[in-house]
């Protein structure tokens, strides 16, 4: 065994010196018997010379130390004196374990890197198997994708079959319906000359026909002719005896008739002129006549007086939407409250008559109109009113609508009519809210001009009996009502008494109007004035007393034009601009052909703007003056 074991050792050794590719004669030797060593070597790996080969010629060595072909004895012979050492030795038997255990672990490690290797494999073969799926998945989305562009072209191809044999079909039913409606022409063309052959045909006949009846009724109407101014040659000589005979008989008549009335009157003259208790008596009588028919008259004029104070309007009412008595003019009044609605809504289209605001305001007194409207239906107390701003810019209008519109009666009133008055003037005012309270549906005073005699006490030119009409005006309203709403308007809000501003609630300023709102009144002014000059509501005798007027034609008049004088046309109030289109109607009807252009309307607006801006300048002069 030991025999085994060192030839091993020495073929270990061997194969060091001679089967390394690196090793030198002259190299260092190193041996470990506890490291791995390398497997002996295959000696079919090298190839054995055939025995009857000749040797080779060995080259020169020039080294004395190795050999020809450059071996070192010496590593040899230290190989042999190591494996000496080791046969030798007492721990040969553990080294051979050592080298047994070391081939085992080398053997395991080379069985695990087998395994590690067959599991490289398994995995290469797993991502092999994994790319060939991948590859034909692809393969397989790009048929389908291949399939699926095919089935598009082929579906395309099919449609475009299709579409050309629909072309196909449609043109040849064009050339068809193209065909059937030349042929249907054909035969219209035909059957209208033949109708029209038939109707010449029939014309004629009628021609015919018509030629010997107007014969036959010529004849026929001498013959009547004839005969009908016979009769009327007979007729005309018995009528005119008749007349004459009846004529004849009435003269009589009458003149009988006037010579007996004049026998009779005469007779009873003679009567009372002969017998004087006849005469005493006729005198009486027509004494008494008369002094009944004054006395008639003058107790009339007193009862009616007396009437008209407890029943009749006061006279500081100026306008009224009630009448002077509760019961005159209940039918007219309905009817033209509801013509008169129904025009103004439908005219101006926004359901607030000819009143043009502005749009904050115009919104702010349909709210108050519709606020009375239901304090009146739940028995709420009215609320007051004070209307400023410059005059012209409709206040009163704006009162008029706001009462129409919240279903209360009205009446207007002027504060200058106050001071007229003197001492009767609380009496009045005193009669004017005891009649404003009859009213059943509820009434809107409105004072224009309200500064005149409602101005601050204090002042020094107010007389004794304006202070009077005001404490009067201030005790009648020192309280809510439920049956007046007091509507003062003034230019001058300041002047009034500190007493009468406690008693308003609700102010409303109305500003000159904008020039959105001067071009919608010169709309309104020009339908008014010249677009609708010279209609008249149907009458009567209107057509046999009233001359008919020339209606005036428009030419050139546009809404541009109209804007433009709505520009030049500012600081104009509502009243100007109705002068202004009053001014044009006058100009109109003072040309010759009563037309209105641009040119004349844009010379009107410029002659009223020059006006307008002397006299803004004469104002200021009196102002600076004053």
């Amino acid at each position: 065994m030991a025999t085994n074991w060192a030839s091993g050792v020495l073929a270990a050794i061997v194969h060091a010196a001679f089967g390394a590719e690196h090793s030198y004669a002259d190299g260092s030797f190193k041996f470990s018997p506890f490291s791995s060593s390398p497997s002996a070597p295959d000696p079919a790996a090298e190839p054995t010379k055939p025995p009857d080969q000749p040797a080779e010629r060995r080259p020169r060595n020039d080294n004395p130390r190795t050999t020809s072909s450059g071996f070192d004895p010496e590593a040899l012979e230290r190989g042999a004196k190591a494996l000496k050492e080791i046969t030798s030795s007492s721990h040969a038997k553990k080294v051979f374990e050592v080298m047994k255990k070391q081939e085992e672990t080398r053997q395991q490690e080379l069985n695990a890197k087998a395994a590690e290797f067959k599991a490289l494999q398994a995995q290469a073969e797993t991502e092999k198997q994994k790319v060939v799926y991948d590859e034909q998945k692809k393969l397989a989305q790009t048929q389908a994708q291949i399939k699926s562009q095919m089935a598009r072209y082929e579906d395309e191809l099919a449609r475009k079959r299709m579409q050309a044999e629909n072309e196909q079909h449609r043109a040849r039913n064009q050339e068809l319906v193209k065909m059937q409606e030349e042929s249907a022409m054909r035969q219209e063309a035909a059957r209208r000359a033949t109708e029209e052959q038939i109707q010449a045909q029939r014309r004629q006949t009628e021609r015919e026909k018509a030629e010997i009846e107007r014969e036959t009724i010529r004849v026929r109407a001498m013959a009547e002719a004839e005969g009908r101014a016979h009769e009327a040659k007979l007729a005309e000589e018995v009528n005119k005896r008749m007349l004459v005979e009846r004529a004849n008989a009435e003269r009589e008549k009458w003149v009988s008739a006037i010579n007996t009335t004049f026998e009779h009157v005469g007779g009873g003259l003679h009567a009372i002129l002969t017998d004087q208790n006849k005469l005493v008596v006729a005198v009486g009588g027509v004494t008494a006549l008369a002094a009944g028919v004054y006395t008639t008259r003058e107790g009339a004029r007193v009862i009616w007086s007396y009437v008209d104070r407890i029943l009749g309007q006061p006279s500081l009412i100026r306008e009224s939407s009630r009448g002077k008595y509760p019961w005159s003019g209940l039918f007219s009044r309905g009817l033209r409250s509801i013509t008169s609605g129904a025009n103004r809504s439908s005219q101006n289209g926004n359901g607030f008559g000819d009143v043009i605001l502005n749009p904050s305001l115009q919104r702010r007194i349909q709210h108050l109109a519709t606020a009375t409207a239901n304090t009146k239906a739940h028995q709420a107390p009215f609320r007051n009113m004070l209307f400023y701003g410059p005059p012209g810019t409709g206040k009163t209008m704006a009162a008029r609508e706001l009462a129409r519109k919240s279903g209360l009666d009205y009446a207007l009133m002027t504060g200058g009519d106050v001071a007229p008055l003197g001492s009767q003037a609380v009496t009045k005012i005193h009669q004017l809210f005891d009649w404003a309270k009859k009213s059943n549906r509820g009434l809107l005073l409105f004072i224009d001009e309200a500064d005149a005699f409602l101005c601050e006490r204090n002042k020094t030119y107010m007389s004794e009996a304006q202070r009077s009409a005001l404490n009067a005006l201030l005790f009648r309203t020192g309280d809510q009502s439920k049956d007046i709403v007091l509507a003062l308007a003034t230019n001058r809000p300041g002047d009034l008494d500190s007493a009468v501003a406690d008693r308003i609630d609700e102010v409303l300023e109305f500003p000159l109007p904008g020039e959105e709102e001067r071009f919608k009144l010169l709309k309104l002014y020009l339908r008014k004035y010249i677009a609708e000059a010279g209609e008249r509501e149907p009458g009567l005798f209107s057509q046999f007393f009233k001359k008919q007027q020339k209606k005036i034609e428009i030419k050139g008049v546009t809404d541009d034009l109209i804007k433009e004088a709505a520009a030049k046309t500012e600081g104009f109030s509502g009243r100007e601009i109705a002068k202004l289109m009053a001014s044009v109607q006058a100009a109109v009807y003072g040309s010759e052909d009563c037309v209105l252009d641009a040119t004349l309307f844009r010379e009107v607006v410029d002659y009223k703007v020059a006006e307008h801006q002397q006299r803004k300048k004469l104002a200021e002069g009196q102002d600076a003056a004053k």
